[in-house]
Order: C-alpha cells, then sequence, then structure tokens
C-alpha cells in the first residue's frame, strides 16, 4: 500500500520562513515556463473587492487541526478562512463534499490541500468557477486516472510493506477487501511528523484519523490544475510524497514552486508560516 499523509496543530509561526527558498518551475524545471513565486501579502489585502475566501482541506491520518497556524495568521490579515472536514473514504466522494461546500461561498475562493487533500481539490475544484487558485502543500495533485498510492514517490517511506506502515482495521459498509488504515506510531512520529517535536508528535499519532485503502486507490476523474492556476509547497525534508514525486508534479501543472529546505511531510503544522506565505502569493493573484 502507498499512501500519503496530514497531521494538525501548529508551532510556532516565525521559524525559518526566510530561509524558504521560492523558485519559479523556469528555474527549477526550465521547461515549464513557470513565473516567479512573491510574498505581496499586503497587496492581496489591500482590495476588499477581491478578497478571496481561504478554503482549507486536509490530508489522511489528519483533520481540520491541521491548519490551525494557518488560519490563525490568515484571520489576523483579515481574510475569511474555512478548514473543512475531508471524509478520507473515497476521493471521488471526498471530493464531491468537497465541491459542495464550495458551491456555497460566495465571490472567488483561493482552494488550499494537503497531501491527500492535493487530490481532493484536485478534483473538487474541476466546473467550479469562482475557485482562482489552487496551493498544494506537500501535496498530491494526480492526472486523470492516477491514484494517490501512485505518487508517493519511488523513495517514499511508504514503499515499505503495508504490515509496517499501518495498522488495517475493518469498517462498517466496507467495500470488498477494504480497510481504514492507521499509521504505525514509529512511522508516524519519524517519517511523516519528523519536523515536529517528539512529544506533540506522539500526540497527533494517538489522536490521528484514519483514511481508507479505498482513498489512497481510487482513481482521479479531473485535473483541476490544467485550466487554474496553481502553487505548490515543497519541503525537501518529506518522506512520504517525496520531493522529487512533487517536482514531476509541479512541472507538467505549471505550478509557481517554493522549496523548503528541511521540514516533513506536517510543515504546515511545524511551520504554518512558510506555509502561508505560498497562500497569501496565491490570494494575491486573483483580481
Amino acid at each position: 500500500m502507498k499512501a500519503s499523509t496530514t497531521r494538525r496543530r501548529y508551532f510556532p509561526i516565525a521559524l525559518m520562513v526566510a530561509t524558504a527558498t521560492t523558485v519559479t518551475m523556469a528555474a527549477a524545471f526550465p521547461a515549464s515556463g513557470a513565473t516567479t513565486v512573491g510574498h505581496p501579502a499586503a497587496q492581496a489585502v489591500a482590495s476588499q473587492n477581491t478578497k478571496p475566501t481561504v478554503v482549507l482541506v486536509h490530508g489522511a491520518w489528519a483533520d481540520t487541526s491541521s491548519w490551525n497556524g494557518e488560519v490563525e495568521i490568515l484571520r489576523r490579515a483579515g481574510y475569511t478562512v474555512r478548514a473543512i472536514g475531508n471524509p478520507l473514504q473515497n476521493l471521488t466522494s471526498d471530493a464531491l463534499t468537497v465541491k459542495d461546500f464550495l458551491k456555497s461561498i460566495q465571490g472567488p475562493i483561493v482552494l488550499v490541500g494537503h497531501s491527500y487533500g492535493g487530490s481532493v481539490i484536485t478534483n473538487a475544484a474541476a466546473g467550479v468557477s469562482n475557485v482562482k487558485a489552487l496551493v498544494y502543500v506537500d501535496a498530491a495533485a494526480p492526472a486523470v486516472g492516477e491514484t494517490t498510492a501512485q505518487l508517493s514517490g519511488a523513495k517514499s517511506a511508504l514503499q515499505r510493506p503495508a504490515s509496517q506502515l499501518f495498522d488495517a482495521v475493518p469498517y462498517a459498509n466496507a467495500p470488498a477487501k477494504a480497510s481504514n488504515l492507521y499509521l504505525k506510531k514509529d512511522v508516524f512520529v519519524t517519517k511523516f511528523a519528523s519536523s515536529v517535536p517528539r512529544e506533540q508528535a506522539i500526540n497527533l499519532w494517538a489522536s490521528q484519523r484514519a483514511a481508507t485503502t479505498v482513498a489512497f486507490n481510487t482513481p482521479s476523474k479531473a485535473a483541476a490544475w490544467k485550466t487554474i492556476p496553481s502553487w505548490y509547497f515543497i519541503s525537501s525534508g518529506d518522506q512520504i510524497i517525496t520531493p522529487d514525486s512533487e517536482k514531476k508534479m509541479a512541472r507538467r501543472a505549471g505550478s509557481k514552486v517554493t522549496i523548503f529546505p528541511g521540514g516533513s511531510h506536517l510543515t504546515l503544522v511545524s511551520d504554518p508560516a512558510a506555509v502561508t506565505k505560498v497562500i497569501e502569493s496565491a490570494i494575491a493573484s486573483v483580481k
């Protein structure tokens, strides 16, 4: 089983932001031609008429509190922000749940996904005309027909046998051979949350939400990044969805890319200010 991951809560917001390296796809991948990511937060806040709503979608083994740090920073900057629940059951139905929420919002939307949440926003945004920007945070961005499980990368920690990675638990009304998956403690703490202080990481492991095998193995039905501008935040220390895999996905999407030195698959928890800076860049593009 190959899967993606996420988590919750947050850590001091000022650390390492100045060291995050913003690059363009033209610099990292000369064939892509993407433009430079900036940090014009003040510009974005200036126009009350174009302020988008920021919608944050968490990934597997997580919940909405994964985004606590980003929510706090964005709200202080004057944005309406919503972190919404991702069912973690089936990519198609999870995306429809998020799409229904998006349809309830008036005005422009910046849609952000972490890990498996990236697959969800890739599908949920398709056909929703007021989604003006996509932001992928250590995330999967599948093409049509790809599964999240295919996108973790050859060197991902998730390439180990499933029995070493997960505690598999039956669930009610599950399809044949489907299970709820919980990350094992050592994998969660040392591979997926390595940038989070150990005691906090253990607490996050203890309170993780399961994701189903179906979620990771459902083929994507849409690729919203083909028509919606996108931004990609990539942690160089991510051991779950590897930087190499994310760079390939970003290149084909033409995303504006920020490489964050270090971090982990849970940089959104350990370093929310760095992640928020990229979200603000996407906000600033909305006219």
